[in-house]
């Protein structure tokens, strides 16, 4: 019994620090006015310079993330000196994981699920659509849950997966919050192809 409500601050602790830093890419990009040029997910989206612009928007707003994150870790470390240390390490222990799972980007670990390089290549593959490297008379670029491909003719331009790109979701806020939690952003499925991309996000 006596370890009983110390767990239950550790644990509250623990995951309010754990949706605090990812209450942005949750909130922000969902509201009504900010998807009006988008379909509802998991539709397939029309490539457009929209697009591009969102991919950079949830790019900024994964990184938001990390300063928001400071937050819980300092009202983390205060309470563990002045409050519940419990639940002050609940708080503490989330926030610093999630702030160390960011900084392992830059060490060689996986990339966000929104990159520079990601919203390069959409824009590469538009540009090809209105050149002479385009893949039919009539090309129509698409991004699918699995690859960027053509309405037109079917081919696919660019095998990348598809992340959550911050739109209204069809199977509601609910079940597509724990989705959303579950996956982090990242795309569902990827690819052999994509994993052999070689793509310069140094930037990132």
């Amino acid at each position: 019994m006596s370890l009983l409500m110390p767990t239950v601050y550790f644990s509250s602790g623990f995951i309010i620090s754990f949706l605090f830093p990812r209450l942005p890419i949750i909130l922000v990009t969902r509201g009504k006015g900010f998807n009006t040029s988008f379909p509802e997910h998991p539709d397939p989206i029309p490539l457009s310079p929209k697009l591009t612009q969102r991919v950079l928007h949830m790019r900024m707003i994964y990184w938001m993330g990390f300063v928001v994150a400071t937050i819980p870790l300092l009202f983390g470390l205060a309470s563990i000196k002045w409050g519940n240390a419990a639940f002050g390490f609940g708080l503490w222990i989330s926030s610093g994981w999630y702030i160390l799972s960011r900084l392992q980007t830059f060490v060689g670990g996986q990339k966000p699920p929104w990159t520079l390089g990601m919203a390069q290549r959409l824009q590469v593959v538009m540009d090809d659509a209105k050149s002479e490297a385009k893949c039919c008379d009539n090309p129509l670029p698409q991004w699918d849950i699995m690859a960027v491909s053509c309405t037109t003719c079917s081919k696919v331009l660019d095998a990348m997966p598809r992340p959550d790109l911050g739109r209204k979701r069809l199977d509601g806020f609910f079940l597509g919050t724990t989705r959303l939690l579950l996956s982090d952003g990242y795309p569902i499925i990827s690819s052999d192809e994509e994993k052999r991309s070689e793509v310069d996000d140094s930037e990132e």
